[in-house]
């Protein structure tokens, strides 16, 4: 399997090179666009494997990143997102956004560097039990011990990650596997020479290695990479929709609330957005089901979720769990009926028993459930109230946008970014308080044109959300909001959008606080240890990375700022624009636990 002098320069890519281009080629047959990574001697093979064959390697500053960026391609494109980190730091970097995409329910693929096979345990460089530290985050894990196991293992992750609820997989792959079985034989010394002097133990130790590789690379050359076997959602059974049409057409008072796993079919979107308008029932979008009905749609709401959901007299909760976000399921009125679709048996059922639940996808449920016959709703008046209420929130959010504070009002600023936002525009939120002010003042204008961390609440997703949306929607705006707590987390990567030329609008609400914890920290407590921060120049440091910087401070600065920032971003360089904003409280008492 060695390469030979000539590398691959002129060579047929069916022909597998090492176990680098294996893992490549099954990447390719799956469709795989892009590879995030930090690089690494452990992986150079698969970069250097996947390059040659079109795949966009997009090397970035830190491995939680890598992971997030897949994390986002995975929800934006449908398809499994991807990413190669090097052994030991470079898997421990990935946990918190293995975690976060696990619970996001996230397709994502971690091909992992590791130590030699034959050194495992011995002191090598950044060899640790990967797979213990790695496993309770993720769908599936494996360890890869020979080159002809590479193509089934990395198959049956990429499988595993998209079926039934997805998740986070994890495809360890040790060094010895993936470079030219030359290159391994030298590394390990087993092409020592015949006939020279060495004692009983070295020439037991050379006919080991010997052994060893001869069963790494043992029927490695015969190994074909297969076609990807399509996955199904699961789909609910009649007998559950005619039930639920049943309760529906018997109920006054229904509330239809749609979450990130109703788009997981995200090649259907169309078709869901449809069906919710045929249904006719007020709905709630949370997660990436934001945008699903555009930005001002008659059916849609945005607030008083809470006392809709207890004067209910139906909830169909699709794709959304009764957790804390529902306060258990005590939101609901226990008078109601509870109609819960799921593609999780844990979750259909978690926290409340429901009157129907069905483990199937909830955006297949509800495009069947559109399907049937059904008498005209008498929801009417219903919906007017709904609706009234949502417009007497958005009148005391405009009173509170016009409140003066000491720098820029953050309501008002953020109305003015609505404002500038274009039809094709992605939002990514990365933030505490700065960025759940702006749930309620921004729209995405489209389906699936939010990205939001999910029910993990990670800080730090950012730059790694808006690097994935960039590069699955080039066409559009990306527009990143950060808090100015969040933005250090990731803030590094301006140099990733810079030498991969991808403009991204990047957005700090700078109150020099971790405000939403200080709100209530210093009311309960009476000390703001731990909150406090400084109005940083975020836009300086971008700078330095060679992005342009803004930085805004007055009411009379905005549009200017606003408008250039696009220009710039239209011209191909990133941007950020540090926002100074005002302390309010708009979100008083608001922490969630």
């Amino acid at each position: 399997m060695s390469t030979g002098e000539d590398g691959v320069e002129g060579a047929e890519r069916d022909i597998v090179m090492n176990g680098g281009d294996l893992v490549a080629q099954v990447l390719e047959k799956h469709g795989v666009r892009f590879l995030f990574t930090l690089c690494g001697g452990h992986i150079s093979p698969i970069l250097v494997g996947a390059n040659r064959l079109g795949i966009r390697v997009v090397d970035v500053r830190h491995e939680a990143t890598a992971v997030f960026a897949a994390d986002a391609v995975a929800r934006l494109s449908g398809g499994p997102g991807v990413a190669a980190v090097t052994a030991g730091p470079g898997v421990t970097n990935t946990i918190t956004a293995l975690k976060n995409a696990q619970l996001a329910q996230s397709p994502v693929l971690v091909l992992g560097g590791a130590t030699g096979t034959v050194l495992k345990g011995r002191g090598a460089l950044q060899d640790i039990d990967q797979m213990a530290l790695v496993a309770p985050h993720v769908k599936w894990a494996t360890s890869v011990a020979r080159v002809r196991d590479l193509e089934p293992a990395v198959q049956k992750a990429l499988d595993l990650a998209q079926s039934g609820v997805p998740g986070p997989v994890f495809v360890e792959c040790p060094l010895d596997l993936l470079y030219d079985e030359g290159l391994v034989r030298d590394m390990y010394g087993a092409k020592a020479a015949q006939g020279r002097s060495r004692s009983l133990g070295e020439r037991v130790l050379a006919a080991y290695l010997h052994r060893h590789v001869n069963q790494l690379f043992e029927g490695a050359q015969d190994v074909e990479v297969s076609e990807p076997v399509a996955s199904s959602a699961p789909s609910p059974s009649g007998r559950e929709i005619r039930r639920a049409a049943s309760y529906l057409g018997a109920a006054r008072r229904p509330v239809l609330m749609v979450g990130s796993q109703a788009l997981l079919e995200n090649g259907r979107v169309g078709e869901l957005a449809t069906a919710v308008e045929r249904l006719g029932i007020p709905v709630y979008l949370s997660g990436m089901a934001r945008g699903l009905l555009g930005a001002n749609h008659p059916l849609q709401l945005r607030h008083q979720r809470r006392k809709a959901l207890r004067q209910a007299d139906l909830v169909l909760l699709a794709g959304v769990p009764c957790d804390f976000r529902l306060d258990y399921g005590r939101q609901i009125s226990g008078k109601a009926r509870l109609i819960s679709v799921n593609r999780s048996a844990v979750e259909v059922s978690k926290n409340r028993r429901p009157s129907l639940g069905a483990v199937a996808d909830p955006g297949l449920f509800l495009v069947r459930l559109a399907q049937r016959e059904m008498a005209a709703n008498a929801w009417s008046d219903w919906l007017s109230t709904l609706r009234e209420r949502d417009l007497e929130r958005e009148r005391e959010i405009a009173r509170h946008a016009e409140a003066t504070t000491e720098h820029l009002n953050p309501i008002s600023f953020l109305r003015s970014v609505e404002a500038a936002l274009p039809d094709e525009s992605v939002l990514v939120v990365d933030g505490g308080d700065f960025v759940a002010t702006a749930s309620y003042v921004v729209s995405p204008r489209s389906p699936l044109s939010w990205l939001d961390p999910g029910v993990f609440g990670t800080l730090g997703v950012g730059a790694g959300f808006a690097l994935g949306a960039k590069l699955c929607r080039p066409e559009a705006e990306v527009w990143l909001l950060y808090g100015d707590g969040s933005c250090a987390y990731s803030l590094a990567e301006f140099d990733t959008f810079v030498r991969h030329r991808l403009p991204v609008i990047a957005v700090v609400g700078n109150d020099a606080s971790w405000a939403q914890i200080a709100r209530d920290q210093v009311e309960l407590l009476q000390d703001d240890v731990g909150t406090v921060l400084r109005h940083t120049d975020y836009d300086v440091v971008a700078e330095g990375y060679g992005g342009k910087g803004f930085r805004v401070a007055s009411t009379d600065q905005v549009p200017h700022v606003l408008a250039s920032a696009r220009q710039e971003a239209s011209a191909g360089r990133p941007v950020l624009i540090n926002a100074i904003i005002g302390k309010t409280d708009f979100r008083k008492g608001s922490i969630s636990v």
